[in-house]
């Protein structure tokens, strides 16, 4: 075991409620975002969506009693935000409106109250189908697919196999941002359609070799499939690499090296690019 690896036995757990009068996606965020900063420690997390009335909410005091831990919530409810801010401090529990400091902040700066609606944030809108059809466009060009409208994309990602393009495309399309993606498979051309492409942004995504070999290892033991030699041999997987940033430094295409990145921040750097792309059109 590596000395940043903690055992399960080794770890030490908290109950963590989280309440909500909507999804609760934004207190999943939130609260695993702060968690992640705690080596060995983990939370147990309770979720209580939609909470909107005093019923709902006194069903999860009656849980935060039997499992106390840390409570955070969303809720823009007055009477209800009060309500359960009394019970957990009988309970000794501690709580926190996520949102509260954050408005107060809009409106100290603005000059003007919120207007409190539960769940105002999931509310459908232009950016809302926007992400949908992003959507769409994604899954329906995920790896290679459909490479004769790839015009239609804002971003088009290449690279080897097994260098997160499609949960990179999916994470970029949850943004809004039609994103397609296409492998590079040794000794197949890519589509020629892709070589003159005006509109999209086209990244090339790259991985250390030896990263690379404990994934594709991993993925083929996983699926409990016959190791490729080709594919696994690392003399070979370094050859894959070497040819892709060769191609990349050819076309001139911008790379994002995903080695060390996780999914969220690969698609942020992206995402930069894609911005600087856009000036660029005049967009």
């Amino acid at each position: 075991m590596r000395e940043n690896e903690i055992s399960h036995l080794e770890r030490s757990y908290f109950h963590l409620h989280l309440i909500s009068d909507a999804t609760g996606e934004t207190l999943i965020a939130v609260s695993r975002a702060v968690a992640a900063q705690y080596e060995g420690v983990s939370s147990i997390e309770h979720l209580y969506p939609l909470v909107r009335s005093q019923a709902q909410l006194e069903r999860a005091i009656v849980e935060i009693k039997a499992t106390p831990g840390i409570v955070l919530f969303t809720l823009v409810d007055p009477a209800l935000a009060q309500r359960l801010e009394t019970a957990c401090q009988a309970i000794g529990a501690p709580c926190l409106s996520v949102l509260q400091p954050i408005l107060h902040l809009f409106e100290a700066y603005l000059g003007a109250a919120a207007n409190p609606r539960p769940g105002a944030q999931h509310m459908l809108n232009a950016h809302y189908f926007n992400r949908i059809e992003a959507l769409n466009y994604t899954m329906a060009h995920d790896d290679g697919q459909m490479f004769d409208n790839y015009e239609e994309a804002d971003v088009l990602l290449i690279g080897v196999s097994r260098t997160s393009k499609t949960p990179t495309s999916i994470y970029l399309a949850n943004r809004g941002i039609k994103t397609a993606n296409v492998p590079i498979i040794p000794n197949v051309p890519l589509p020629k359609s892709i070589f003159g492409l005006k509109k999209p942004l086209i990244v090339g995504l790259i991985i250390s070799p030896e990263r690379l070999v404990l994934v594709r290892q991993n993925r083929l033991e996983s699926l409990h499939a016959m190791m490729d030699s080709s594919y696994v041999d690392p003399v070979a997987v370094t050859e894959e690499v070497v040819q892709s940033r060769k191609l990349f430094a050819h076309h001139g295409w911008p790379v994002i090296d995903v080695t060390r990145r996780s999914i969220e921040e690969a698609a942020a750097a992206i995402i930069d690019l894609y911005k600087a792309h856009r000036s660029k059109l005049g967009v």
